[in-house]
């Protein structure tokens, strides 16, 4: 049976949900050279310790062991993107969503597992690009996804040696923002569930970790002209709040998914060498303050080119990283956000690709 799904492969995480269900899986977009572990305790969960062999034709590199997510979030050599990387043709993302669906697969379903057995699992996938890449990269990003390719975890509680086919047979390929939109519009029948949305002209400000996005949809359409896209997201203000911390209080976080974690848990103590503690909250607010007053800007600049847009909606998650600070820095400009904002791509990848099964899409 094949498997419908949307995928939001996204610079700082991997955000994957399987029609019908409401739980997303989340793997942090991150990896690390894979090797023989010294296990001292087996983890709790397999998806604490996601160890990895992986063959795909549309790797450069075929059959290497790779830690990947939370394995590799403490990793000394550990690799996240770069605002240079191109998640269109990044062999680290398709490791990771890869990944993801092999690991989805093994865990939702029941596999013959005998000696030797493959396993195999079938997909159709929704899944998107930024506003800027979309028109170059679209198709190759498609075909990189298409076909058949072989996940063997290894080390991973419960999978151990456990070699799965990932084989997807159909890709639908969509706008971030857009398909956020999308999903706020439409119930998952996809039926109109908000007709102002539906229907009306409305504004996207979409903040990932390297990309904002700015897509503008009239009546579920993309506008071609009006929508753009930046080569900036909240990554850079993470760096900064690393490289920060570290000249001040010599402490440094292994990998910005580590930060994202204790920022998502309001956990702002960081430990000293010794028994002292430091909290380093006025260091994430006095960056994040700045990154709201850059995406305001940015807001306001769009807004003016195309005064016809009726609502601007801050979404992604950058906008659930910043929410707070860019309602400040808005003052009297109205904007809408959303809860659960960094998976609303993902659910709108879903419908996008359920809708062209249906053989009608409407983004």
């Amino acid at each position: 049976m094949i498997k419908l799904a949307g995928i939001d492969i996204g610079n700082d995480s991997i955000k994957l949900v399987l029609d019908g269900s409401r739980e997303p899986l989340v793997i942090p977009n991150i990896i690390a050279p894979g090797y023989e572990r010294h296990i001292l305790q087996e983890e709790d969960s397999p998806w604490k310790a996601l160890d990895v062999m992986i063959y795909s034709p549309s790797l450069s590199q075929r059959n290497q062991r790779y830690f990947v997510g939370q394995l590799a979030l403490e990793h000394e050599d550990n690799l996240e993107l770069e605002d240079t990387d191109n998640k269109a043709i990044s062999d680290q993302s398709l490791i990771v969503a890869l990944t993801a669906l092999a690991y989805q697969g093994l865990a939702t379903q029941a596999f013959n597992s005998g000696y030797g057995a493959v396993d195999e699992v079938e997909y159709t996938l929704g899944t998107g690009l930024p506003v800027r890449a979309f028109a170059k990269y679209s198709q190759q990003f498609e075909q990189r996804l298409l076909g058949e390719h072989e996940v063997t975890f290894l080390s991973t509680p419960q999978f151990h040696n456990r070699k799965i086919k990932v084989s997807i047979r159909k890709v639908a390929v969509s706008i971030e923002g857009a398909a956020a939109i999308f999903h706020l519009a439409t119930h998952d029948s996809l039926m109109v569930k908000d007709e102002e949305i539906y229907n009306g002209c409305i504004g996207v400000c979409e903040i990932g970790a390297l990309t904002t996005d700015f897509p503008v949809i009239k009546r579920m359409a993309i506008d071609n002209h009006f929508s753009h896209g930046e080569q900036i997201g909240i990554a850079t203000y993470l760096d900064a709040i690393i490289r920060d911390v570290e000249d001040a209080y010599s402490y440094v976080f292994p990998s910005r998914a580590k930060l994202v974690q204790r920022i998502k848990q309001r956990d702002f103590t960081i430990q000293l060498l010794g028994e002292g503690q430091v909290d380093i909250r006025p260091i994430v607010d006095q960056h994040f303050r700045r990154a709201a007053l850059r995406m305001i800007e940015m807001i306001k600049k769009r807004w003016r080119k195309y005064p016809d847009i009726q609502c601007f909606y801050v979404i992604g998650g950058g906008a659930s990283a910043l929410r707070p600070y860019i309602q400040e820095a808005a003052g009297s400009l109205k904007l809408r956000f959303a809860n659960d904002s960094e998976f609303l791509n993902m659910h709108g990848y879903l419908k996008v690709a359920k809708s062209r099964l249906n053989q009608a899409a409407p983004v």
